[in-house]
Formats: structure tokens, sequence, C-alpha cells
């Protein structure tokens, strides 16, 4: 029972002007439930109601202390951004990478209260990988005052194919170590609470519509590009998982027949011409020494023709690939992500090329395409929204049943 039943035991009559306005003080605290931080028009596409009540329930939600409201801009203008106050309970998001493990906590009110980052080396194995995570967890729950057996849960990203059915990594991870290991069980056993386990691209794309530019879009093509290249599709505005939860490998998809052969097996893979791995090869190769992602970054923005050459290349078979993904879901946004972020227009210019020419005209000149803005926190913050909006979710239908 709320406060505001306690005080008003008498329940308005259905249908009623009160009713109706309870109902829509509810559909606005799901949305930010769900979504976080939005603005007031944000609130009215994505409800349906009027622009005048929303900014009534607003105004209202704030003088109970539910809402705080900020000054903030969207799509160039001043506007009022409104987030839930709810700072009771914290859920954990930690994103395990080729050579990183970051870990972030926050707030059902999409608020983040604590982040950190280590390195881990190359061809690490679980148990020392979920030890230093664990570690990190627990630091961060002290550094916040957190009780971590009390936490909402642990959303944990991986970048491999996982069989939802299992939850494990299988073959074709950039991580071998961890294929066909009960990482669930092992990541429960060493945190001490609930854990939600995807692809790490999939919570790219979950991350854009809970933390990004794209709040209120609802088809997105996040992909994101590094060691390995993946993707995460947003339809309908919910994560698509498919059959088996196997989605998104667009980087196994074939652009050149006769091209190298794929740690998957077959040959002429995206992987094989567009990740950083084989860009660093690449140029480390013909310079005879070895070449680092950072150094591809800088050689680029100081306009290195060679390395230009490589990131054209590589943009223009990523927009093929995408092209694919365009004709088939027709999508609103395709955002770019990945340690090559910091090149923006000098990658999303080829991929944009690539796009086009292999796209149907209106859905290339309709599907708009970006570079990230999370850069590389952009997992772990879709891992910690997987618990809040699981939360939240649980929370708005309390009827539902759920199997052991």
């Amino acid at each position: 029972m709320t406060d505001a039943t306690r005080a008003n035991p008498v329940s308005p009559k259905p249908g009623s002007q009160s009713a109706l306005r309870k109902l829509n003080e509810q559909r606005v605290v799901d949305t930010l439930g769900a979504h976080g931080t939005l603005t007031q028009a944000e609130l009215a596409r994505v409800t349906g109601l009027s622009t005048a009540t929303i900014s009534n329930i607003v105004k209202s939600l704030a003088a109970e202390k539910r809402v705080e409201t900020t000054s903030v801009t969207s799509s160039g203008r001043r506007a009022l951004g409104v987030s839930l106050l709810d700072v009771a309970d914290v859920a954990a998001g930690i994103d395990f990478g080729r050579s990183h493990v970051r870990v972030v906590l926050a707030n059902p009110g999409f608020r983040l209260i604590d982040e950190s980052s280590e390195p881990l080396p190359i061809g690490h194995r679980v148990e020392d990988s979920i030890a230093i995570a664990a570690r990190m967890l627990t630091e961060a729950c002290r550094r916040t005052g957190t009780d971590q057996h009390r936490l909402l849960g642990a959303g944990i990203g991986v970048p491999g194919p996982i069989d939802h059915r299992t939850t494990m990594v299988i073959n074709g991870a950039i991580l071998p170590e961890w294929v066909g290991i009960d990482i669930s069980a092992q990541l429960h056993s060493a945190l001490g609470v609930p854990v939600i386990i995807d692809n790490d691209s999939n919570l790219g794309a979950l991350a854009q519509i809970t933390w990004g530019e794209h709040q209120t879009c609802t088809n997105l093509c996040f992909l994101k590009i590094g060691s390995g290249i993946g993707s995460g599709l947003i339809l309908n505005g919910s994560l698509y998982y498919g059959h088996l939860g196997i989605t998104g490998e667009i980087g196994h998809s074939t652009i050149f027949d006769q091209g190298l052969i794929c740690r998957c097996g077959n040959r002429g893979c995206l992987e094989t011409v567009a990740s950083t791995a084989i860009m660093t090869e690449m140029l480390s190769h013909a310079e005879g020494k070895p070449v680092s992602v950072e150094d591809i970054i800088e050689r680029a923005l100081a306009g290195d023709w060679a390395t230009l050459r490589i990131i054209d290349d590589a943009g223009v078979a990523v927009g093929h690939a995408l092209a694919n993904v365009a004709n088939m879901i027709n999508p609103e946004a395709m955002v770019i992500g990945g340690p090559l972020a910091p090149l923006g227009e000098l990658l999303l210019e080829p991929i944009r090329r690539g796009l086009n020419r292999h796209a149907i005209p209106a859905v290339g000149e309709g599907t708009s395409l970006h570079m990230s803005m999370l850069g590389d926190r952009a997992e772990a913050l879709g891992a910690v929204a997987l618990v809040l909006r699981q939360d939240g979710a649980n929370h708005r239908q309390p009827q539902r049943k759920t199997t052991s």
C-alpha cells in the first residue's frame, strides 16, 4: 500500500477524473523507470499523453518528491529533464572485455553512483577475472555505503554468443577460455547476488535506448567494432534474442568469398576485414613493429594515408554488412560503438558510403547513422540497465509467475 493510499483510503471510482490522473501518473513513473531521465517532450511522445498533461503530472510528482527536474539540452535546445527519485535500491553492471573489466552501480532512477575499471591480461582465466570483478564490486559497495547482499542483481556482459537455454558462451567467442563454462553459477557464487548474463553487443544496444541519445528510438541496431564485431538489435522497443538467443553475429557474415579464414571456420567474414585485430595486424606487418588501436586513432586523426586507407576499406565493408541488416529490419538508427569511436566521421563516412551503396535507396536514406557517445562504458551501462528494467517490469506485473 502506498503512502497516498494510506492517507486517503477511499479509492477513486473507476473512470473518474481522479482515477484517470492516477493511471497517467503511473504511466509516467513506469516510463521513467524503463528509460531513465527523459525530457517532458520525450515523455509526451513515449506515453502518448499531451504536453500539458505531462507538465501537470511532473509538477505534482516533483511536489511529492517522487521525481527531480533538471535543465538539459535536447536536439540543441534547452529542455526540462525528468528523473525518478528512488535511491533505496541499487543494481550492478559488470562488463568483461578481452582486456578489461568494468563495474558500475546505479539506482532505479537510472542514476550512476559508482564506476571503476581495471585491465585484464589477454586470455584471462574465468576464475581469475570473476575474482577481480567480485573484489571491485565489494569495493564499489563499500565506497557508496551499499549493502552488497541487498543489491537488486548484477547484469553481466560477455563478448561472445550466448545460448540462452544454458546461459553458456558458445564457440566463436572472443574469450575462448570462457566457452562451455557455467559462468552463471560461478558469478552467482562469487558475487552473492542474482545475475543476468548477456552478450556485450546486446547490452550496448540497450544502453543506447536507456542512457544514450536514442531513448525514444524503438528500432535500432548497435554495432560494436573491436577485436570482434557484434551487433545488438532493438525491435519494437525491446532487445531481440531470436530462437536461441544467438543473434547479431554480423561479424561472421561473409563479405569476400575468397577472403581469409575466420576463427568461426568460415572464409571472408566481416571480422577478417574490419575488426581492430585485423587493422592492427595489417599495420604492424607493414611497419615491422607492433601497432595498437590507440596508434590507429592517433595516426588517423593526424592524416596518415596508410591508416586512413585501412579505416576506409573497413568502413565500407561494415556499411555493406549493415545494409543487409537495414534492408531486413528497416531500423530508425544504427549506432557504432567500440574503441574506434573517437574517429567520428573518419569512420562513419565510409560506413555511410557502404550502407547507401548496398541498401535499398529509401531504407538507406531513412536510416540515421551515429557514433555512440557512451564510449567504452556502453556495455557496463547496458548491463546495469538490464537489471533495472527487469526489476521495473516485475514491479509492474506482480502476478507474473517465474520458474526456478
